[in-house]
């Protein structure tokens, strides 16, 4: 990972906190309608990072295939760690707003522009999921001590409310790790994408953009959820999608919640 240079350091300092705004509460639903234009607009690399996205779902349910508490953490840590590994997709919507070419190449190593603050944040992000993935097995060999069901055992009874003890506990402890990772990343990427900001900084922004507009992220998240789930139940399909969807849309309301910086006057020649 390359060291900043002096230059670089001292433009990241010389950047202002981020200005949260207020949005109404139905802000979302403009995100995403936003998001289809991107995606219309470039079909090829959005795409490649949704079929990417697929891929990483199909393989997970692959590898875990008789291990569904593996399944199911590393499934649930998919959304924890989805905005880290969709920059690219902000890239791509970055682009296309300043009237760039949609090309796929530049949007892979995006994450070179502010490497480490993107690297610090995905360590966050990391200790975040590794936590929430020890939590959720232990909450397994806490209500299956005796034998695991297998898989279709184990579905029935969510789907019949058998076990409602655990489903309470294990989602509201997902709730917990989702409610964290949520507050710190819905602008961070792309504040540290587009302004290099600082990771700390990025961070609190996007923790006052959610205190700031709860009623908005609320609406916000329950979508981000039900697309996420929607692509699930469809054998992963749906999110080839639903993914490069969510991923677009989160730049726009990047846009939306943080004011942009100040244009600076041009310098007048004496």
């Amino acid at each position: 990972m390359s060291q900043p240079n002096d230059a670089e350091l001292e433009a990241a300092a010389a950047l202002p906190f981020p200005t949260v705004r207020d949005v109404p509460f139905t802000a979302p639903i403009s995100w995403v309608a936003h998001a289809f234009g991107d995606l219309r607009a470039c079909p090829v690399p959005s795409l490649f990072y949704g079929f990417c996205f697929a891929a990483m779902g199909l393989l997970i349910t692959f590898v875990f295939e008789h291990a569904y508490e593996y399944t199911s953490a590393l499934t649930s840590g998919f959304l924890l760690l989805g905005p880290f590994f969709a920059m690219g997709l902000y890239e791509i919507s970055r682009r296309h707003e300043r009237g760039e070419n949609c090309a796929l190449v530049p949007t892979l190593t995006v994450w070179k522009r502010n490497a480490g603050n993107i690297g610090i944040f995905a360590v966050v992000l990391g200790v975040v999921f590794l936590v929430w993935a020890r939590a959720s097995l232990v909450v397994f060999a806490l209500f299956y001590s005796n034998e695991m069901p297998n898989l279709s055992g184990f579905l029935g009874q969510l789907m019949a409310f058998e076990n409602i003890e655990f489903l309470l506990v294990y989602f509201g402890i997902g709730m917990v790790f989702a409610i964290i990772a949520f507050a710190v990343s819905v602008v961070s990427i792309p504040l540290m994408l587009d302004r290099n900001q600082d990771a700390i900084s990025s961070m609190l922004a996007s923790v006052a953009a959610l205190t700031r507009n709860p009623a908005a992220m609320l609406v916000w998240a329950l979508l981000i959820a039900t697309l996420t789930i929607v692509g699930f139940l469809s054998f992963h399909l749906g999110l080839v999608v639903l993914m490069p969807i969510i991923g677009h849309a989160t730049w726009y309301a990047y846009r939306d919640l943080i004011e942009p910086l100040p244009v600076k006057p041009a310098k007048t020649a004496t």
